[in-house]
């Protein structure tokens, strides 16, 4: 019968903790698209649209961007800012429900927005760009669900919702909307250089405890070993 020495169980047991560790150090280091601003107050007119959407395959780039847009409540005079190297492509849809406005009555609206033609390589993000004549201003927020293909075939669909919960796996870029001025301009976005800035030191952060987790789970085994080799030798 085998019987596992204390000291090597104790190792084991750092060891796997440390394994947990570099697995939630990779899950921290994860992102998905997100749209910016955050928040937008309902029935906002003339304002601007940003969707992020980060390329997280080491070994794959981003090569299409399909953006979806709600048309129970639709986002009015949609208009795509040209984007070096992407071709950006609006396909409009019949409202079940127009919409009225000063200028009349509005029948259509952009339902998707596909982005072709570029590509995202590792470790790079792209910001892609959208104005808009007019938010709904019936509804507390819009949900835009994207899928992101990839250059080896794979596509990660962020389409899941927020459910007030805790934040799905695969979440669907969300815009807040406000009860405020709709003519007032947003709270500015986070730059750029910021946000680039944060997240590296967050994905260094992670690594750095999940490296230091293997070291001791490694140190904690060699002790281990030798403790009982030590002991083997006293008792003979």
């Amino acid at each position: 019968m085998t019987v596992t020495h204390p000291a090597l169980r104790r190792a084991a047991a750092v060891t796997a903790g440390a394994a947990a560790i570099v697995l939630l150090a990779a899950g921290a280091a994860s992102a998905h698209v997100t749209v910016h601003p955050e928040s937008y107050a309902k029935g906002a007119t003339d304002g601007v649209l940003t969707f992020r959407v980060p390329n997280e395959e080491d070994s794959a780039s981003t090569t299409k961007v399909q953006v979806f847009l709600p048309t129970d409540h639709p986002v009015l005079g949609v208009l795509v800012h040209p984007q070096d190297g992407w071709t950006a492509q609006v396909t409009n849809t019949k409202l079940k429900t127009p919409v009225k406005t000063d200028d009349g009555t509005i029948t259509e609206a952009a339902s998707e927005i596909t982005f072709t033609g570029g590509k995202i390589g590792a470790g790079q993000y792209e910001d892609f760009t959208v104005a808009f004549g007019r938010l709904p201003d019936d509804t507390g927020q819009l949900v835009f669900k994207t899928l992101q293909t990839y250059s080896d075939g794979k596509v990660a669909r962020w389409i899941e919702e927020p459910t007030g919960g805790a934040e799905p796996e695969n979440p669907a870029p969300v815009l807040k909307l406000t009860a405020g001025d709709p003519t007032a301009a947003p709270a500015p976005a986070k730059s750029t250089a910021a946000t680039t800035q944060a997240a590296g030191s967050s994905d260094s952060t992670a690594r750095g405890l999940g490296i230091a987790g293997l070291v001791a789970g490694v140190l904690g085994l060699a002790a281990a070993a030798f403790a009982l080799v030590r002991s083997r030798g006293t008792r003979s």
